[in-house]
């Protein structure tokens, strides 16, 4: 870590800031956007479902620039364009301007930001993947942490467009200058590091990778906790009305599930590098099938905590197991290329939840039927991922 702090701490800020395009952030301003535009529960999710599924379609196009173009570059873009999507968050006027801010926060902040921080820790560590990554990580449950809890803050203070502008300073004041000076100088492996890493084989196209029908099957899986985790985080208003508790309570709850995922991240991490994130796949969605169903069936305050403890541990065990599981089986020579569809398609997921989900409480779907059934795809994936897992292994140690 002293050796590697440079491009450790880059990968892990990029994570951080890109807190300010992440669902439990922009969710915080649903309730005063539904008011002020007189939009329902079902009409807000199909907005943010249809700007996030445009940066989706999106995202296979610039994501490949990682392959062009050194990451220092592209984070000042990216940085630069969420700073600026911030702003137009803050000046919305009607409901078309509250859809190009969605757009661009979700391309910059969830899809670039994210999509820069894990493919250049996925790229400039080899023999210590697993490691780096689960350092990268944490970046998202810091955010988590501090982000929903400063946001209610500035809110009482300055409401929420003032909030919405305080995060554009905070990119344009801090994130940036930090950011540019750490990656200044690109990572170069040394050559004992090269010596001690494991063979990788093949490297995959991206129109190889996406021809393979196991790629689909594993995205299936592994992009649950985005479709799970963003449906109810983006109906967080509505389930704190349902079970009468507090927006404060529900958003305190936050640090538990950055908790879990800084304990499940360093814990995957090494399990990585010792056994591979092949043999780690078919656990991914444990955690989080456990949390949908005490979600889902518990009522009680404790029940909030409970659900973002184990939503925590998911996403922590997920974000890295998956970081490392595309260069492992799809090499790294043209990861900015297939990441960048891998992305897309879990913005795709974390898209469509939020909309389908407030569908289907505008039809007058049960909340905790839903997220029942959520529940259950986990469960079920669980033995896909399992099989996926196992057909991996002979083509890639043939």
């Amino acid at each position: 870590m002293r050796e590697n702090a440079r491009w450790l701490s880059a990968s892990y800020l990029l994570a951080v800031f890109s807190g300010f395009g992440q669902t439990f952030f922009i969710s915080l301003s649903g309730g005063d956007i539904r008011a002020e535009f007189g939009l329902s529960h079902g009409e807000l999710g199909l907005l943010y479902m249809l700007a996030t599924l445009a940066s989706a379609l999106t995202l296979p196009y610039v994501g490949r620039s990682l392959d062009h173009f050194p990451v220092r570059r592209i984070a000042a873009v990216v940085m630069t364009g969420l700073a600026l999507c911030c702003l137009a968050m803050a000046a919305s006027f009607s409901v078309w301007s509250v859809a190009l801010a969605f757009y661009g926060l979700r391309l910059c902040g969830q899809g670039m930001m994210t999509h820069t921080s894990l493919t250049a820790a996925g790229r400039w560590f080899s023999a210590q993947r697993g490691r780096a990554l689960s350092i990268a990580v944490l970046g998202f449950p810091t955010a988590e942490a501090l982000f929903p809890l400063c946001f209610v803050v500035l809110n009482n203070q300055f409401g929420w467009r003032g909030a919405w502008t305080v995060s554009a300073c905070v990119l344009f004041l801090l994130a940036m200058p930090v950011l540019l000076t750490l990656l200044a100088r690109d990572r170069v492996p040394s050559v004992a590091e090269v010596a001690t890493a494991r063979p990788e084989g093949r490297q995959w196209t991206r129109r190889e990778a996406l021809r393979d029908p196991r790629f689909w099957v594993v995205s299936c899986g592994v992009n649950a906790p985005a479709f799970i985790g963003t449906a109810i985080f983006f109906h967080q208003v509505y389930l704190v009305e349902l079970r009468g508790w507090t927006l404060e309570l529900f958003a305190s709850a936050f640090l538990v599930m950055a908790a879990g995922v800084v304990v499940a991240s360093l814990t995957v991490g090494p399990l990585i590098d010792r056994f591979s994130a092949r043999q780690l796949l078919p656990f991914t969605l444990v955690p989080l099938s456990l949390g949908c169903f005490v979600l889902g069936l518990v009522h009680a305050p404790a029940a909030a905590f409970i659900f973002m403890a184990l939503v925590g541990i998911s996403n922590g065990f997920n974000s890295t197991m998956v970081g490392a599981l595309w260069p492992e089986v799809y090499g790294t020579r043209h990861m900015g290329a297939i990441r960048s569809v891998a992305f897309a398609i879990m913005v795709f997921a974390s898209a469509a939840g939020p909309g389908l989900v407030g569908w289907l409480i505008d039809l007058g779907v049960a909340f905790d039927l839903q997220i029942f059934g959520m529940g259950l795809y986990c469960v079920l994936f669980c033995a896909v991922l399992a099989a996926a897992a196992r057909a991996y292994r002979p083509i890639e140690y043939s």
